[in-house]
Order: C-alpha cells, then structure tokens, then sequence
C-alpha cells in the first residue's frame, strides 16, 4: 500500500480524472434518472477503480486473502462429509483426530484472512476517500465564481460528507462482494461435483430470484436517487438558516421556517422509508427461497439416502453447502442496496469533479512577475449570462500609482469590473491587461500575488486575528502584523481582545464590530502589501468615526499602488486621479472631480443630489486619498 495518501491525491491532477465528454455530461445534469443509470454503470465504478489504482498492491493481498477465506469457508462442509462417510462409519479414530485438527486449522485460516482483508480494504478505502475528498476540496477551490453564485453551501456540504460517507460503506464492502461472488460460484461446482442430479434440483429456484431481483432493481435505484437529492434539499435549507438565523429572528419567521422545514423533511423521511422498504424487501425473499431449497435437499437428498443412492455425509453438506449458497446471496442483498446509495453518491460526487473550469491557466501561462501596476481595459464586454452583456466596451487605463474611482447607480456593473480585473470571471469580448500582459496568459495565481481586495463585507475566519491578518502572506512576521494595524489603527482594539493577537475569533468574526472586521480586513491588504489594490465599498459599513480613523492610513495604503475604488460616499473618491462614471453597464463619463461637477452629467446631478447641503461640512474632512473631501 503505497506510504502518503498525499502522494496519491498528486499523481491524480483533476483533468485526469475528467472524462472526454466531461462538458456535454455537465450540461445534462438534470437529465432523467433512467439516463442517469445507463451511465452509472458503465462510468462510476471506473472512476472508483482509477482512485484506486495506486493502491494495486493492497488491494492484490486483500484479494489473495479473499481467496483463501473463500476456500477456507467451502472446506468445511466437505470436511464434515469425507469424515461422515469415511471416520464415523469406518469407526477410524485416527482420521477422525486428523480431520478435527484439520477443521481448526481451516476455522484459523478463516479467521485470519477475513481479519487481514478486512483491514487491508478498510486501509484503502479510506485513503481513497481521502484522495476524492481533496480532489473536491481542490475543484470548489478553483471553480469560476459563476459556480459558487449558483450553487447552495448545503448541497456542497452534502456531496462532501454524505455521498462521500456512502461511497465508504461501498468501497469497505467490496471485497466482501468479491468472497460472496467466489462462494456462490464455489458452492455451485462443488455441489454439481457431488451429485448433479440433487444440484439441478436444489439450484432450479435460482432462476425465480434473480427474476425478482431483475423487476426490483430499476424501481430500487430511483428511490435512492431520490432519498439523496431529499437529503441534500434539506442540508441546503438548513444552511440557509443557521447563516441567515440573525434575519430569520429579527423577521419572526421562526414558525414559518419551522414549517417549511418539517414539510421538506417529511419528504426526506418517506422517500428514505420508501427506499428503506425496497432494500428491505429482498432480505425475506431470500429466507424463503433459502427454506424452500432445503426442504428439497431434505425430502429429496433424504429419499436417496433411505434408497441408499447417495451418502448421508453427501446430504449433511448438500445442506450445508445450501444454506452457504444462500447466506452470500443475502448479504449481496444487503450489499446491493449501499450499492444502491454509493451509486447515486458517486455520480453526485464525479458531476461535481467534472464540471469544466471555466477559468483555467493556459498550458502555456506564465507567472506576471514583478509589475509596476499598469493597468488596462480594452473595449471589454461581459456578461453571467452571455446572450444579456452587462458590460459593454468598457475602455479605460489605470496607471501606476493613479487612483481610478468607479461611481454609478446600483447594478450598473462596477463591482463585476473589479471583479474582471482578478480574472474572477472571464471577458467575452476585449482584453484586460496588467502592465501590457493579458490576465488571460499569465497564471491566476501570480494575479493574487499583485492584486488585493478589500470588500464592502469583510469575511474572516475561525482563527485568530494574527493568523486572518497572515491569511495571504505566509512570511509575515508578527512584528509585520502589529506594525500594520497600528498603521491602520487596529492595535489599540486588538490588545483589548482577550488574548490579543492570539484571540480566536467566532464564526465570520461575530464578535466583532462591522468596522473592527473592516479595519483587520485592510490591515490583511497591508501586510500583503499588493502592487494593485481594489477597495469594494469598502468604507460603506464603516460609521464616520471609524472612517476618520482609516482616512491617514488608507492614504499610506495607496500611496505607490494602483488602485480601483468604488464607493457610494461621493466624497471618499473626491481627489481620485480619475472618476469612470458607470450606468448600464457603459462608461457614461470619465475625467477627474472638478471637470465632472461642473458637466452637467450623471456625476453632477449625483453630487447635487447627495451633497449640496454638506459643501461646508466637505471642505473640513478628509477622504481616502488623504485630500479635503466632504463628509456624509
């Protein structure tokens, strides 16, 4: 068994994985169930089998001890008959010694190899989950924003644990599969060996259980299906609920919630009863076929014994060998229905894997290197959905150490030009450069390493503040952490946390103030010190005594960056090097303050509009660029 699950999860890069038609099966992926299972079949078990590669050796040794086990378990029944017939009837003590030290040497070989498979396949099969659980871990990670907008954190959350925790249970039973398979084969030749004429008439019941099993299975596989998709229904709406449980309280929509949740899981609890009664109902169909078989062995094995025929020792192991022959059969039942559920897991997990990147690294791109911050738009145009642009040729140049302010009406495009910028989505028409490099050659990695972003609602995690402050640069001492927030001015509140720089922050940092989290969130642009900043509103939550606080230190920000601001509060970009004014999704207007007031524009009726009263107030304050702007 191969040493690092690590080294495994590497040998298998994600476009391995993704089969040839990876783009036409995403976009069939709310096609019929009966579709669905045509493909499961023949494309699931190949994609477990190819995780599982790396681990050929384990899983060789766990099949050799599959067989000994196997032939452990088919000998004792002939054992029992050869000393039936031979010892007891022959009264030969001496073999009757050596054929019971002989069945407690079977029953430990037995023994030891149901152990030795058992750990071997449990050892795989969790290094195998290991490798598609970061293989997931990995895809979520570089999916195109598109994807996250879409999709629900609870169907995610699903597809991580729950279709992953059945694909365990599977992959720990299948060699359990493979001995069950060796052993009805097995017990088939030996008993058509020892009297054919009892075999054919024991074994003629066969035929009406896989007949069952044929009518069962389709109407098995929808139930399962659908047991999975009700528990991922419910796993999104709960997500939805414990992130938005400050909403959902000040609205009072507890009972109503309450409501809708019960109703989605009542569905979730019948469909799973329903597919619970389907794996169930083979489990007595078996018992009775298995009592059937051997009141024939014992009327007709028993009317040949008392016409002297054949042996008693023959019909003592027709009837055990019998009962063998249906103890596999039951436990491939039961084995069938997780099948069932890793099936349907498994396609949810490979839909997921092999959803196409639609922002990816050419084979060729380059890292940016060191960049002056130059950036350029060019006739650029955009939209989520393509066929309804939201952006359209937008053209507009950023140079080193200017401050280009983008300004407009709510929805007019400018968060998804910033956006552009990172290479979070791509351009449908023009180009967007960095110092003359197409963000589209250059790796998306290396445009992280030059450009940062501060954002109107600061996320951080459940570490401590040092470790969110360090998030993006592992080299940051903590001398460089604490020199950054007292420049931005979070020394102070930080020291007064309960372990300071220590202190482990609740989820999304909830023990904080919205303006505290905002002050950590540019200290954390600070310390990664970006040549290329883009600021999100990233004052709008901030109250007008935190923003003063900010005003020096966001001055020492920028100052020898690029940098990409958009705000709301017309005078946080007053002395901007240039204002974009952005309605519609088109440049409406472009120069700097002074040029654009007097205009009689967008921009002008906006000041108007929002700062007449408050010219006096604006000549004493002081915006982010550190220049007299007027207050809101």
């Amino acid at each position: 068994m191969t040493s690092n699950p690590n080294n495994a999860s590497q040998k298998k890069p994600l476009e391995r994985q993704r089969p040839a038609n990876a783009e036409e099966e995403h976009s069939n992926l709310h096609e019929s169930d009966e579709e669905m299972f045509a493909q499961l079949d023949s494309t699931v078990f190949k994609r477990f089998f190819y995780y599982a590669s790396p681990y050929k050796k384990a899983m060789l040794v766990a099949t050799l001890a599959v067989i000994g086990f196997t032939f452990a378990n088919l000998s004792l029944p002939l054992l029992l008959k050869f000393g039936i017939d031979n010892a007891i009837r022959q009264g030969d003590s001496n073999l009757l010694h050596v054929l019971a030290i002989s069945l407690v040497g079977i029953a430990g070989l037995y023994w030891f190899t149901n152990f030795l498979q058992s750990v071997l396949i449990t050892r795989v099969a969790l290094t195998v989950l290991y490798d598609i659980r970061a293989d997931m871990f990995l895809q979520l990670q570089r999916l195109a924003l598109s994807f996250s907008d879409k999709t629900p954190i609870g169907a995610l959350m699903s597809r991580m644990f729950g279709d992953v925790g059945a694909l365990q249970e599977m992959l720990e039973s299948s060699i359990e599969i493979i001995g069950d398979v060796l052993t009805l084969f097995g017990i088939i030749v030996i008993l058509l060996l020892l009297d054919f004429q009892l075999a054919i008439v024991t074994l003629a019941i066969v035929p009406a259980l896989f007949l069952i099993r044929v009518i069962w299975q389709p109407i098995a596989r929808r139930a399962f299906l659908r047991m999975r998709r009700n528990s991922s229904v419910v796993g999104v709406y709960l997500d939805q609920n414990v992130s938005g449980i400050r909403v959902v309280q000040a609205l009072n929509r507890q009972q109503a919630n309450s409501g809708i949740m019960t109703g989605k899981i009542r569905t979730f609890f019948w469909s799973a009863v329903r597919a619970s009664r389907l794996g169930g109902v083979l489990m007595p169909t078996v018992e009775l076929m298995t009592g059937t078989a051997l009141a024939i062995v014992l009327v007709v094995g028993g009317g040949r014994v008392l016409s002297e025929s054949i042996e008693i020792g023959t019909m003592v192991a027709f009837l055990l060998y019998v009962q063998r022959f249906f103890e596999p059969i039951r436990t491939l039942t039961m084995h069938y229905a997780l099948l069932q559920r890793a099936v349907a897991s498994g396609h949810r997990i490979f839909e997921l894997l092999d959803i196409p990147l639609e922002i990816d690294d050419k084979p060729n791109a380059k890292p940016i290197g060191d960049v002056e911050g130059r950036v350029e738009f060019k006739n650029v145009t955009f939209g989520y959905n393509p066929e309804r642009p939201i952006l359209r040729n937008i053209s507009f140049v950023a140079e080193p150490g200017q401050t280009i302010a983008l300004v407009g009406p709510t929805g007019s495009g400018k968060t998804s030009i910033t956006a552009l910028a990172h290479r979070f989505y791509d351009v449908q028409e023009g180009s967007i450069t960095i110092d003359g490099s197409d963000i589209r050659d250059v790796t998306q990695e290396s445009i992280g390493g030059v450009m940062g972003m501060v954002l109107q609602e600061p996320f951080l995690f459940s570490k401590s503040v040092l470790d969110n402050i360090q998030y993006n640069t592992d080299n940051a001492s903590r001398e460089d952490i604490v020199a950054a927030c007292k420049i931005i001015g979070a020394h102070d509140f930080v020291m007064q946390l309960e372990n300071g720089y220590d202190t482990v922050l609740e989820q999304r940092g909830s023990n904080l103030s919205v303006g505290q989290r905002q002050l950590l969130s540019f200290a954390r642009a600070l310390v990664a010190d970006p040549k290329i900043l883009v600021l999100d509103e990233a004052t709008a939550n901030i109250d007008s005594y935190t923003e003063r606080i900010i005003q020096d230190a966001l001055k020492k920000l920028l100052e020898g960056r690029t940098a990409l601001v958009i705000a709301h509060r017309l005078s946080t970009i007053r002395n901007s090097n240039r204002i974009i004014v952005v309605r519609d999704g088109e440049i409406v207007e472009m120069g700097t303050h002074d040029v654009l007031v007097e205009s009689t524009g967008l921009y002008s009726q906006l000041w108007q509009t929002n700062y007449t009263s408050f010219d006096d107030i604006a000549d004493n304050a002081d915006d982010v660029t550190g220049m007299p702007a007027s207050s809101t």
